[in-house]
């Protein structure tokens, strides 16, 4: 007990020291780091204090990158991280993310640890629980990712023929590729607009319209959108691209429709396996009765 309270207490002051080292009266910078941003070298990061939070996350980033990079691929996450935080277009690094991630994660296991000590468990049941509670918080962050990024991509898939067709009806009007996409990148609300105001700045960056397609497709992982890019990728070699972005644009469609059926035809296959059930049990017990009692009185006689 002894032990544990000294263990509280010094998280506890490790803790608020974190904590009060982010007001201003608490911790004063030096001059020569306050004025350093006023310097001709203005770009160079301020340095901190070794006892504050930016300085702490800076030392932890580089090895909770390393171990959740790791854990992930343990259990069978392979896809780059970055990929996905840039697919859902989150405001968070790589580097943030794991932290966070491994910080939950650290802060679930030490909850494990306590309701292991204050139910007295068992040595092999308190580190199962340790354990336990330390990947789940981990898988919670990791599957929180993947099924946000799985729906924008279903999402993509899902409005990729609208905007196909009228990609096509833009060129076959006599627009350009960059300036059809400029168009919708502006007047559009979706997934794929917010991907295309992305296409454009990265454009307007010197990349070609090619480029930034194949960037884009790269990015999402959509094989519809894969296709589709190599079809606007022939812009210079065609005089009929609208033509063909629209017969693309059906076959997206089709591809669309047929995994609706697909989906409705499997939960209607699923309506079913709760009505078997409740249909198999009163039967089992109507001939599981009169099969007991013959046997008891063939035994009896």
């Amino acid at each position: 007990m002894t032990r544990l309270s000294a263990l509280s207490t010094i998280a506890l002051l490790v803790g608020l020291m974190l904590a009060l080292s982010e007001f201003r009266w608490f911790q004063r910078h030096r001059l020569t780091d306050r004025l350093r941003d006023y310097s001709p070298v203005a770009l160079a990061r301020p340095k901190h204090s070794p006892f504050d939070v930016e300085s702490f996350g800076e030392v932890l980033s580089p090895l909770a990158v390393t171990v959740g990079t790791a854990a992930a691929r343990v259990f069978g996450v392979n896809e780059d991280l970055e990929t996905r935080l840039l697919r859902i277009h989150s405001p968070l690094t790589m580097s943030e993310f794991r932290t966070r991630q491994v910080g939950v994660s650290t802060a679930a296991g030490m909850a494990g640890a306590l309701m292991a000590y204050a139910a007295e468990a068992p040595p092999t049941l308190a580190l199962l629980l340790v354990v336990g509670a330390a990947m789940l918080a981990f898988l919670v962050l990791e599957q929180q990712l993947a099924g946000a990024s799985e729906k924008r991509q279903r999402t993509l898939f899902l409005e990729l023929p609208v905007v196909a067709e009228q990609l096509g009806m833009l060129l076959s009007a006599g627009y350009s590729l960059g300036a059809a996409i400029q168009r919708l990148a502006d007047r559009g609300n979706g997934v794929i607009a917010s991907d295309l105001r992305i296409v454009v700045t990265r454009i307007q960056q010197g990349l070609s319209d090619e480029q930034a397609l194949h960037e884009w497709s790269t990015l999402a992982n959509v094989a519809a959108l894969d296709r589709l890019t190599s079809i606007l990728s022939l812009n210079r070699k065609t005089v009929d691209l609208g033509r063909l972005v629209h017969d693309e644009a059906q076959a997206i469609r089709r591809e669309a429709h047929r995994e609706l059926l697909a989906t409705i035809e499997r939960r209607d296959q699923q309506v079913w396996i709760p009505v078997t059930v409740a249909t198999l049990l009163p039967g089992v017990l109507f001939i599981a009765v009169p099969f007991i009692e013959a046997l008891k009185l063939f035994t009896e006689s």
